[in-house]
């Protein structure tokens, strides 16, 4: 890293944190500091959804991801996260949005009662804080592997949250989503500049084919189609009585392999672990779905808009960029497995170090600053994002519905600032130590997410398209979290089961059956309510008034813009036929291009 990548670096970012700053300036209340005012228009909604779902550890994280598993990792975001925002635009926001909501959260107690509502965001706070702490090593990573910063990368991590903090702490939602806007444009250009540089190192996709094949003939064809089966190699411990060409497997080593569902092959002597294609697609679909629906972090920008055309305009805005930026950014995680095809010489001999490795591999001077600046201002657009929700959560749904019921809105808008820092900084405590990353930082997050996010999920659907009773609720994240860390508990152990039973991807389907299939036998035994149906319960209080207030705005909105084209525009078809065209681009790619 030259002097001038630094100064890159700052002028791509600092100016845009100091606007971060200024924006603070005008933050006069709580709705503004949690919902914008209801001012934000569909397009910046939109791209700010993007933004924040694009994080440094969809640059570093996914790319090491898709440097393992190859183009199947894509049906996520193709698939999963577009129907997601469809489903959470469409229909859970509005009933939220037209009650003036603030959270989530608060539409799970009207579902559901208090308790789901409690339950959702301690969730929420183990699942957005885990991310938290990936993006921060995405973070380190670059700062040592790319700027050389050794040990004292940690020190840059820090104060980046830090910086974040400050600035979303000030400003709330306008802040982070005007802030994400600027910052989406420095991480497009850099991904879009970085892109273009590694296609043409390794020949493009033809040569990209032949590298791979050149290596490994079957690991090509997984990593640059999507139909085909996943499959983990471990290579085999030989006997400690011997090391020579004879020498056969530890049997110690081979016992632990065939109880975690590996299958020795004879023929490459190694052992491998497969997972259907089917069952890989569609745990990658829910775990898209579930990050759109149960993250607030997207649905606070809904909560935001200015309008319901707005809200629902803005999933198409984001659906779009999300498509056809998800082949540029997973892509280099592919490219990069045809250019280092042995993990173990990446530094540190982790798949995640790819894409760092590549930029300062690659990069000549200039555009590792322009690179870097892209990676940080990601960085920086989720830590702003995270914050501000899990703030707003625990501000609340926490405080103000249980603690202090009835203060004034200038006391908890002090509250929702100073949580802000406490929760980007308590994101802190999950990377000490890094065991959680030795499988990889998204390999790790999908082990832990279908515990508790999967059954949330299900509760938002089943909750706004059924008739299930109210206590089914708590009953079905219960029993669902109940599997979820069985399994997990199982596979530490090393129990034996068949492995579909364990399986990480299979995790998914069951969790959600299971919770599912509990909140049916609750509502056979305590009977069925209308589908859909929310009960009222802000009516008092701090927590009333401030959704008495949005909902004023909205209706203030409703009337200023009553002979626009927007407001004409409100109960058209045009955002969802946008939206079911960009899905229907994310299938195409997925089960015909790529397929």
């Amino acid at each position: 890293m030259s002097y001038w990548d630094w100064v890159i670096i700052a002028l791509l970012n600092i100016p845009v944190i100091v606007y971060g700053f200024y924006l603070g300036l005008k933050v006069r209340n709580s709705t503004d500091w949690f919902l914008a005012g209801r001012t934000l228009p569909w397009w910046l909604v939109g791209v700010s959804m993007y933004a924040t779902a694009i994080d440094s550890s969809d640059l570093v994280g996914d790319s090491g991801e898709t440097y393992n598993t190859g183009l199947s990792f894509f049906v996520m975001n193709w698939v999963g996260v577009v129907a997601g925002w469809m489903i959470a635009g469409f229909f859970i926001a509005l009933p939220m949005y037209r009650r003036g909501m603030f959270t989530n959260a608060e539409y799970l107690e009207a579902r559901f009662g208090p308790a789901a509502r409690v339950l959702s965001v301690l969730v929420q706070l183990q699942y957005r804080t885990a991310v938290m702490a990936i993006i921060a090593y995405t973070a380190y990573l670059t700062l040592d592997i790319v700027c050389g910063l050794g040990s004292y990368a940690w020190w840059g991590v820090i104060g980046i949250a830090i910086l974040a903090s400050i600035y979303t702490a000030l400003g709330g939602l306008r802040s982070v989503a005007i802030t994400d806007s600027l910052q989406f444009v420095v991480m497009l250009a850099a991904a879009l500049i970085f892109w273009g540089l590694v296609w043409g190192e390794v020949g493009g996709w033809e040569g990209t084919r032949e590298k791979l094949e050149a290596h490994d003939p079957e690991v090509a064809a997984e990593m640059l189609h999507i139909g085909h089966d996943t499959v983990e190699r471990k290579d085999v411990v030989k006997n400690s009585e011997g090391t020579g060409p004879g020498a056969g497997p530890d049997p110690r080593f081979a016992k632990a392999r065939l109880i975690e569902g590996f299958k020795y092959n004879k023929e490459k002597k190694r052992y491998e672990r497969r997972s259907p294609v089917w069952l890989v697609v569609l745990a990658f679909i829910i775990l898209g779905i579930g990050y759109s629906v149960v993250n607030h972090t997207q649905c606070m920008r809904l909560l935001g808009s200015r309008s319901e055309w707005d809200l629902k305009m803005s999933v198409f805005v984001a659906g779009f960029i999300l498509v056809v930026m998800s082949f540029f950014n997973l892509s280099m995680g592919v490219m990069g497995r045809a250019l280092h095809p042995v993990v173990d010489l990446l530094p540190g001999g982790k798949n995640d170090a790819i894409y760092p490795f590549m930029v300062s591999e690659l990069a000549p001077e200039f555009l590792k600053g322009i690179v870097v600046a892209g990676i940080l201002a990601a960085a920086l657009s989720t830590f702003d994002s995270i914050g501000s929700t899990l703030s707003a959560l625990f501000t609340r749904d926490i405080y103000a519905r249980f603690i202090v019921r009835d203060g004034d809105d200038n006391h908890y808008l002090k509250v929702g600032r100073w949580v802000t820092p406490l929760v980007i900084g308590g994101s802190f405590l999950y990377i000490f130590p890094y065991d959680f990353l030795a499988e990889g930082m998204v390999s790790y997050f999908l082990s832990i997410s279908s515990v508790f996010v999967v059954p949330l999920l299900t509760l938002y659907l089943m909750g706004r398209f059924t008739p299930v009773h109210r206590r089914s609720g708590v009953a079905g994240l219960c029993v669902g979290g109940a599997y979820g860390l069985a399994r997990l508990w199982i596979d530490s152990q090393g129990v034996y089961l068949a492995f579909f039973l364990t399986n990480k991807y299979a995790a998914y389907s069951y969790s959600m059956l299971i919770t599912a299939a509990s909140m049916v036998a609750v509502s056979l035994v305590l009977g069925w309510e209308k589908k859909g149906e929310l009960r009222t319960v802000e009516e008092d209080g701090w927590l009333g008034r401030s959704q008495a207030e949005a909902r004023a705005l909205q209706e203030q909105t409703g009337k200023m813009e009553a002979e626009s084209i927007s407001a004409r525009a409100s109960g058209s078809l045009l955002p969802v036929v946008l939206a079911l065209l960009v899905l229907a681009l994310g299938c195409f790619l997925s089960f015909v291009i790529f397929w």
